[in-house]
């Protein structure tokens, strides 16, 4: 059995539906929920599906052991980020090599790095008039964004597309996606790494090792 703690920072919409992605999985489950926001309601939607939780500050985060004591002590075995806005400290990159997971809503290695999320990042592919946007599923590494890259999939952006009307449709990649590649990434393990690419409004596929 392959244990996930999910890092979330607010809502938790994308935790919730890994979540119900992997309620019946025999190989993977949903150990924990841990954020740095007390009042963040992924926190509910953690108490709602019965699974545990754990809520840290930045100094806690940054400056002790505490949040790895509490993963070794549930016994996980790989992170997944969720809309958690903090740069993974190195401790936690050595104890989890290549076994922490991202989702960036564009398609790095463009509009990535810090303070690109949310809608700044929509608002800035608007802005600088791209035809695409998507997903990006990445490995994470010591910067924001610069993991290797396991998977993108795209959406057109439309001229009257808004930042809120972008971040529906790749909210949409998000949801369909994310969970497929976390388990499709924990069940191959760290053989046949590549990247793969969907493009959404050709339907094409392709896989580079």
């Amino acid at each position: 059995m392959h244990r996930l703690a999910i890092f979330a920072s607010g809502s938790g919409t994308n935790a919730e539906n890994i979540i119900l992605n992997f309620r019946n999985e025999p190989q993977i489950e949903v150990s924990c929920i841990c954020t740095n926001r007390a009042d963040a309601y992924v926190l509910e939607r953690a108490r709602q599906h019965k699974i545990s939780s754990f809520v840290f500050s930045r100094e806690a985060f940054y400056n002790s052991d505490s949040v790895l004591i509490y993963l070794k002590n549930n016994e996980i075995d790989w992170i997944i980020l969720a809309g958690f806005l903090w740069l993974i400290p190195t401790y936690l990159i050595n104890s989890f090599q290549d076994r922490i997971i991202n989702i960036h809503p564009a398609l790095l290695p463009k509009y990535g790095g810090k303070g690109m999320f949310g809608n700044h990042v929509h608002q800035s592919v608007i802005d600088h008039k791209e035809a695409v946007s998507g997903i990006t599923i990445h490995l994470v590494n010591h910067e924001y964004d610069k993991g290797t890259i396991i998977f993108q999939a795209t959406c057109t952006v439309d001229p009257s597309d808004t930042a809120e009307s972008l971040a529906s449709k790749v909210h949409q990649l998000e949801y369909e996606y994310y969970p497929k590649i976390i388990e499709e990434e924990i069940l191959r393990g760290t053989t046949n790494r590549g990247q793969r690419t969907r493009d959404e409004g050709q339907g094409t596929s392709k896989k580079e090792k």
